[in-house]
């Protein structure tokens, strides 16, 4: 079972965005020593992108497989005592971009609401500028004050945003909520992005020095227990948006299923941004030749295929 996994995840996740990971999880996928040690950890523990960052935290070098496999098993112990203390709270900033097509289209002013928040990076996508390549060129849009933060993604089927959402109110919903100012907890984020990602650390590095400046409202808490409580705190007055990305995927169906109940009693619009799979009323609406990606979707209809990490976004042909 352990090794399937891996083998599918290089394929479906890994393969032509990250070689080293690529060559890790194949490797894996194959050793049947590792994969022993890997499925002795709890289920929620054994995804690769949490077991590859835990053994880089652990000192496992960027090397191939066959010569990282004898640090994996040297430091097995730090590597599942890391992976059983963290979570993969990636907080891709880039997400942003993808977001903010339909962000844009909401009417001002807005209350942001993320559940799986991490650090709260996305929770400021008015702070940051954006590059949109399009089929007739470069589109840029950034605040008025300018922004240290740009992000880039590909966008297709849509006309590029022409103005930055008006967000007066912003709060999120975390297991673990982490303090970007804390040293520890950004070296934990640094290495959660992929390898060769240098882009994603510099934008990673760039938003955190914008969200300690600001600190958002996070709450600890399961999402399904703080989310009714939290969303009340939003102002009347203002749109309430929820959004969640490669969140529901750790969640059971059952757990799905309620916390999907609950937005949709809120009143809010609700921003999904999930793996196919994850969402099966809104996997059933989808073309049966849609490429992959994950699935942005508005209030339970999906609108466009983007990127896992922002990379794009194209929107679907009837949204």
């Amino acid at each position: 079972m352990g090794g399937e996994k891996y083998r599918a995840w290089a394929q479906v996740e890994a393969h032509g965005i990250s070689d080293l990971y690529f060559d890790w999880a194949t490797g894996i996928a194959a050793d049947e020593h590792i994969v022993k040690l890997v499925e002795e950890l709890p289920t929620t523990k054994r995804q690769p992108n949490l077991v590859f960052a835990s053994a880089r935290m652990a000192g496992v070098p960027l090397v191939p497989y066959k010569e990282a496999r004898s640090e994996f098993i040297a430091r097995w112990d730090a590597i599942r005592g890391i992976a059983l203390t963290h979570a993969t709270q990636t907080n891709e900033v880039r997400r942003c971009a993808v977001l903010l097509p339909e962000l844009a289209k909401i009417p001002a002013p807005i209350a942001l609401l993320e559940v799986g928040a991490s650090a709260g990076l996305c929770l400021y996508p008015d702070k940051y500028a954006y590059r949109f390549i399009t089929e007739r060129g470069v589109d840029e849009l950034a605040p008025a004050s300018g922004s240290a933060v740009a992000l880039e993604t590909e966008l297709r089927g849509r006309p590029t945003p022409t103005r930055l959402p008006k967000i007066v109110w912003r709060a999120g919903i975390d297991l673990n909520p982490l303090d970007i100012a804390d040293p520890v907890s950004l070296e934990w984020l640094e290495t959660l992005v992929w390898p060769e990602h240098d882009e994603r650390r510099r934008d990673l590095h760039a938003a955190a020095s914008v969200v300690a400046a600001h600190r958002p409202l996070l709450v600890a808490g399961d999402l399904n227990e703080a989310f009714e409580e939290l969303a009340a705190q939003a102002p009347a007055d203002a749109t309430l948006v929820v959004f969640h990305s490669a969140v529901l995927v750790y969640l059971s169906p059952d757990a799905r299923e309620s916390f999907v109940g609950k937005v949709r009693a809120s009143g809010a619009v609700w921003i999904s941004n999930e793996g196919k799979s994850v969402l099966p009323e809104i996997a059933t609406q989808l073309p049966a030749d849609t490429e992959n990606g994950t699935v942005l979707a508005v209030n339970g209809t999906p609108v466009a295929i983007v990127g896992p990490h922002g990379q794009f976004f194209h929107a679907l042909a009837d949204s």
